[in-house]
């Protein structure tokens, strides 16, 4: 996994790298890490939990995703104190902001973009949990509740994207030279 967000990373960073002569470092360092941001979410999730692919058993892989809500993610999480719970809703708030930061270079547009954005940012997790549920082998398993701290967690980063839009003005092209006419 830690490989494939480095992998990841420099290939996010060259696609800054390459847009920020038209755009501003402001833009192009929000797109290269929301592109990242979107990988790194793939990998983290979809990766195997316990290092290679288990065996699960065809008795044993559920058919359905739990609707159990609040439940059954563990309290104890490696990484966070609060849990899965928070875990997954904190993945999900860089995505959000830098979304907005994105969408934000068109502000006559953004409106539109941002929203649209987020539903994709929602049905990306939806997809994510599906996923888990069609491919048993990775020994994860198909959550509501995931899907819904998952989707907090994009709201949550839109609201701080906005704010954050606010004071960066990724619209400006701070930097650019433009040929004079």
């Amino acid at each position: 996994m830690l490989l494939g967000v480095v992998l990841s990373g420099v290939v996010c960073l060259a696609v800054t790298l390459r847009v920020r002569h038209r755009t501003g470092w402001t833009w192009a360092v929000s797109l290269g890490l929301f592109l990242w941001s979107l990988v790194v979410l793939g990998l983290i999730t979809l990766l195997p939990a316990n290092g290679a692919p288990g065996i699960v058993s065809a008795e044993g892989r559920l058919d359905y995703c739990s609707w159990d809500i609040g439940g059954p993610a563990p309290e104890g999480f490696w990484i966070v104190e609060g849990g899965q719970r928070l875990l997954n809703t904190a993945v999900f708030v860089p995505s959000g902001a830098l979304l907005v930061l994105v969408a934000a270079r068109w502000r006559g547009t953004a409106w539109i973009t941002v929203p649209i954005g987020f539903a994709l940012l929602a049905a990306y997790s939806v997809a994510i949990e599906y996923t888990q549920l069609a491919l048993a082998r990775l020994d994860r398993a198909c959550d509501v509740t995931d899907m819904i701290d998952n989707i907090t967690g994009a709201a949550i980063g839109v609201v701080l994207g906005l704010l954050l839009a606010v004071v960066l003005r990724p619209w400006r092209a701070r930097g650019v030279r433009r040929p004079s006419d």
